[in-house]
């Protein structure tokens, strides 16, 4: 059924500061904190799993790689649904149904029943990434759309934070699938508030459903040399930034940490900085422009990544916290970016392509990290993520000139 157009101008946007900027901003809110604490609340599992699955950490965190996968690819497709039944459909639809398959992993006993669940669950969460994406490009202002993208990430710091911080505490005193359930009971809550909250498109004009029409959508976005820029900074930014990370965990239960698992769960705290700097970061591309800010969040990631090196906590924690303030920042001005140069009827597209970067460099580089961190140790690990911030820092130079 086609959503019917709110009270207020396409043409025009929604602006900052009216009741429907704020039914917009808590309903993708709720949408990006679901999002990340359901995609992620499996992170501070990985080392349970492997013990209680009797696997390596790699192929423990096959948990995350498949689902960020899986996501990637089907994010390719997810904008082409959104243009035949509309924006607001596919996001409550996709939430919903990842939550419901999130509830199902807490009760699959088995290793590869619970790989294939979640990468079940990848392919169904595709439809709202991207489509969240460019629905903040079409539904708002451009003076509002950096402030409004930089709220949904915000959210998804939230979220990630969220999902893992209290899975992490609460598997010292229950059972891993009980956290897991907890989750797919938020993401089912969070699937009414984007439902009841959210607005119905003004910007979304339904396409029909041709393939050569949506491969012409696909490929519009790549003909632009900027927006592959982009595409590749996802995947180099993801990448660097989950694969820490994903380790960081394991490392922090062996000597000379070994702390308690309760302990290690605190580190996803970071992401309120996360919070904070992806949801400030739109004042500082005004001041600064794109291209500086970016660089700017990029360098502080890099900081906060060296400061991980040294087997102390008062290192190892202001590191993290750094790297989170700074990979949020550069995700927000990337997301942003991409939503204002996708082509007028490609923008999901647009989103689409560029999440998939950004979750396949999740998938891809946070499973070969962990044969890194086997072979050469933490130092070597941080040497792969450091190169993948110098060529970040390359691609926005190259974006710079590009204008």
């Amino acid at each position: 059924m086609a959503e019917s157009p709110p009270p207020y101008s396409a043409m025009t946007g929604i602006r900052t500061g009216t009741p429907e900027a704020r039914r917009v901003s808590l309903a993708l809110f709720a949408a990006g904190f679901s999002t990340f604490a359901l995609l992620y609340h499996v992170q501070p599992l990985l080392p349970l799993l492997a013990d209680a699955f009797h696997v390596a950490p790699a192929e423990a965190a096959l948990a995350l790689s498949l689902a960020t996968g899986f996501l990637s690819v089907s994010l390719l497709l997810s904008g082409a649904l959104a243009d035949i039944f509309g924006r607001k459909p596919v996001m409550v639809a996709s939430l919903a149904i990842s939550a419901l398959l999130t509830l199902v992993t807490a009760i699959i006993p088995s290793w590869h029943g619970l790989l294939l669940a979640r990468a079940l669950f990848g392919v169904t969460l595709a439809g709202l990434p991207a489509v969240a994406m460019a629905y903040l490009g079409e539904e708002m202002h451009p003076a509002a759309l950096d402030r409004a993208m930089g709220l949904y990430v915000a959210g998804s710091a939230m979220g990630g934070m969220a999902g893992r911080l209290v899975t992490g505490v609460a598997v010292d005193f229950l059972p891993w699938q009980a956290a897991t359930v907890g989750a797919g009971l938020l993401g089912l809550a969070a699937s009414f508030a984007v439902w009841r909250s959210l607005p119905v498109s003004a910007g979304w004009v339904r396409r029909p459903s041709r393939p050569g029409l949506m491969l012409r959508a696909l490929a519009a976005p790549l003909a632009d040399g900027r927006l592959r820029l982009l595409f590749i900074q996802g995947f180099l930014l993801m990448g660097a930034f989950i694969t820490i990370f994903n380790y960081m965990g394991f490392r922090l239960l062996l000597p000379p940490f070994d702390l308690p698992q309760s302990v290690v769960a605190l580190i996803f705290s970071a992401y309120l900085l996360g919070m904070g700097s992806s949801s400030s970061i739109g004042r500082l591309t005004a001041l600064w422009g794109r291209p500086r800010t970016m660089a700017a969040a990029v360098l502080v990631m890099g900081l906060g990544i060296a400061l991980t090196l040294p087997d102390s906590l008062y290192a190892v924690v202001p590191g993290i916290g750094l790297m989170t303030f700074g990979f949020f920042g550069a995700h927000s001005v990337a997301s942003g970016w991409v939503s204002a140069l996708a082509p007028t009827g490609a923008k999901a597209q647009s989103s689409s392509l560029y999440l998939f970067g950004y979750y396949m460099g999740s998938s891809l580089v946070g499973v070969a990290g962990g044969v890194v961190w086997a072979v050469l140790g933490w130092g070597g690990l941080v040497a792969v993520v450091g190169a993948m911030l110098v060529l970040s820092l390359t691609a926005i130079r190259l974006l710079a000139r590009k204008g």
